[in-house]
C-alpha cells in the first residue's frame, strides 16, 4: 500500500530539514564560536529558516508530484512514432527534423523554467543593486532564459542525432573563452556565476525528466548514455548570451553617442 500525499510532504519535509541543517549549524556556529557575536534578530531569523522547511518541502514536493512526471510524460508523447508520423506524414524513417516539435518544447520549457528560477531572480536582483542600476533585472533574467532555451533544444537535438556530447560541449567553451576576450569586464563573472544558477530547483527536474523520457523513446538511444547532458547546455549557453546580451548593450551605447 502506498502512503498518501501527506505522508510523503512529511517524509520530504525530514529530508528538507536534513539538507537544511548543515548550513544553519555551520552559519550559526561561526557566528557564535568563531565571531563571537550574538545573531542579530534572532526570532526573525529562525521565523525565516522555518518558512524556507516548509516551502521548500512542498516546492520538492509539488515538482515529485506533477512537474517531474510531465516533463516525462511529454517527451513521450511529443517523441511517440505515431505522433511523429501524424504531423509529417512519414511511416517509417523519421529524420532529425521530424522531431522539430521536441525542439520547440525543449526550448519553451528552458525559457520558461529559467524565467521562474527563484536563484536566478536573486542574482539579477542583487546584480541590478551593486551595478547602481546599470543592470537590468529583466534584461539579464531574459538573457538567461535565452541562452537555456536554445541550449536545451539542441541537447534534445544532440538526443535524436545522436553526436557525441562532447564535441557541443568543447565547441562551446571555445565561444565562450573567446567572448571574454571582447566583452565588458563589468559583464564577464556575473556572465559565469549566470550559468550557475540556471540548474537549480525549477529548470534540473523538467530538464532532467525531458532528457531521459527522450533518451527512452527515441530508436537506439540509451537513457545512461544519452538522456544525460541536458544540464550541461543549460549551464553553459546562458554564459554566451550574457555575454552577447553586454556586448549588443555596448555596442548600441556606442553607436548612439557617435550620432550625437
Amino acid at each position: 500500500m502506498s502512503a498518501g500525499p501527506f505522508t510523503e510532504l512529511l517524509y520530504t519535509l525530514l529530508d528538507t530539514v536534513t539538507d537544511v541543517l548543515p548550513i544553519a549549524l555551520t552559519i550559526f556556529g561561526f557566528q557564535l564560536l568563531v565571531l563571537r557575536k550574538p545573531i542579530p534578530r534572532l526570532g526573525r531569523v529562525l521565523a525565516g529558516f522555518v518558512y524556507v522547511l516548509v516551502g521548500l518541502a512542498f516546492f520538492l514536493e509539488g515538482l515529485e508530484l506533477a512537474l517531474f512526471p510531465l516533463g516525462k510524460l511529454m517527451a513521450a508523447q511529443l517523441t511517440d512514432p505515431a505522433f511523429i508520423a501524424n504531423v509529417t506524414h512519414h511511416v517509417t524513417a523519421f529524420n532529425w527534423w521530424d522531431y522539430y516539435w521536441v525542439y520547440l518544447f525543449a526550448f519553451a520549457i528552458g525559457f520558461s523554467t529559467t524565467i521562474a528560477e527563484p536563484s536566478l531572480l536573486a542574482v539579477a536582483i542583487k546584480a541590478h543593486q551593486v551595478s547602481a542600476g546599470s543592470i537590468g533585472v529583466m534584461g539579464l533574467r531574459v538573457a538567461v532564459a535565452i541562452g537555456v532555451a536554445i541550449g536545451i533544444a539542441l541537447g534534445t537535438f544532440r538526443i535524436v542525432t545522436g553526436t557525441p556530447l562532447h564535441w557541443y560541449i568543447i565547441t562551446g567553451y571555445v565561444v565562450v573563452v573567446v567572448q571574454t576576450y571582447f566583452a565588458p569586464r563589468i559583464i564577464i563573472a556575473l556572465a559565469y556565476d549566470s550559468g550557475g544558477v540556471t540548474t537549480s530547483t525549477v529548470t534540473v527536474p523538467l530538464v532532467a525528466a525531458l532528457g531521459l523520457g527522450l533518451a527512452s523513446t527515441v530508436p537506439g538511444r540509451s537513457a545512461l548514455l544519452d538522456g544525460f547532458g541536458l544540464i550541461a547546455f543549460a549551464s553553459l549557453f546562458p554564459m554566451m548570451t550574457v555575454m552577447a546580451y553586454a556586448q549588443l548593450s555596448e555596442w548600441r551605447a556606442r553607436r548612439a553617442s557617435q550620432s550625437h
